[in-house]
């Protein structure tokens, strides 16, 4: 009897594998020998699936780059006569809201924060412009300083962060709070804000950093961050 003869005959589906019949699956790639297809063609999309490492967030190890962003900013060039702390609270009123948005846009919520960002600087903007009242008084004398723009961005992005980027990492989002108090605190020590004008700057940032409109989501929500 010839090795043909002797080979079993099998059903459409079914491969002869060493005189024996067996079922080819998805599952089950094909071994690659003569009159049988090649291993290499047999899908391998499940085996990838379940194996394959989950692509890794570039935010994953956020605080450190956060931290390293924030310190070239302090190393632009500035006047030889300003204020060291003054310029630390001008690099976090850009930096702090650049910091957010490159988070906002590696979660897909670009949009939404941006539209946040731009009520609030609108709002601050018709603040300044429109309020002639004694609060709105510069300590030195001139007007346009209710509320600080320079507290409201920085507290803006420090929300943002804390509650959307660093919800649990407390630290770091203490730390970007930390930031943005010490900026608004820059602007007392500047002689260009008055405290209430600060505070109020801190308030507007925070209400829109912390809140979320729901473009692309499911629904508004308020994420204030800094769980324990």
């Amino acid at each position: 009897m010839t090795a043909a003869a002797g080979r079993r005959r099998c059903t459409a589906g079914v491969r002869a594998v060493h005189a024996g019949c067996t079922q080819i699956t998805p599952e089950t790639p094909a071994i690659a020998g003569p009159g049988g297809p090649d291993a290499a063609r047999q899908p391998r999309r499940n085996a990838r699936s379940r194996c394959a490492p989950p692509r890794p967030s570039p935010f994953s190890k956020y605080p450190a780059c956060l931290a390293a962003g924030l310190a070239l900013l302090g190393l632009l060039p500035a006047p030889a006569a300003a204020d060291p702390f003054e310029q630390f609270g001008t690099a976090m009123k850009y930096g702090l809201p650049l910091a957010a948005a490159a988070c906002a846009a590696d979660q897909d919520r670009l949009e939404d924060f941006a539209l946040r960002g731009l009520l609030q600087t609108a709002l601050v903007w018709a603040m300044k412009e429109y309020t002639d009242a004694p609060i709105a008084r510069r300590p030195s004398g001139q007007g346009g300083g209710f509320p600080s723009g320079h507290t409201a961005m920085a507290f803006f992005g420090a929300a943002d962060l804390a509650g959307k980027c660093f919800e649990d990492k407390p630290l770091a989002g203490a730390a970007t709070y930390g930031a943005a108090g010490l900026t608004g605190w820059s602007r007392i020590h500047a002689g260009e804000h008055t405290p209430q004008q600060v505070w109020t700057g801190a308030l507007i940032g925070i209400s829109f950093g912390a809140a979320s409109f729901g473009i692309g989501t499911e629904g508004a929500s308020v994420s204030v961050g800094m769980r324990f």
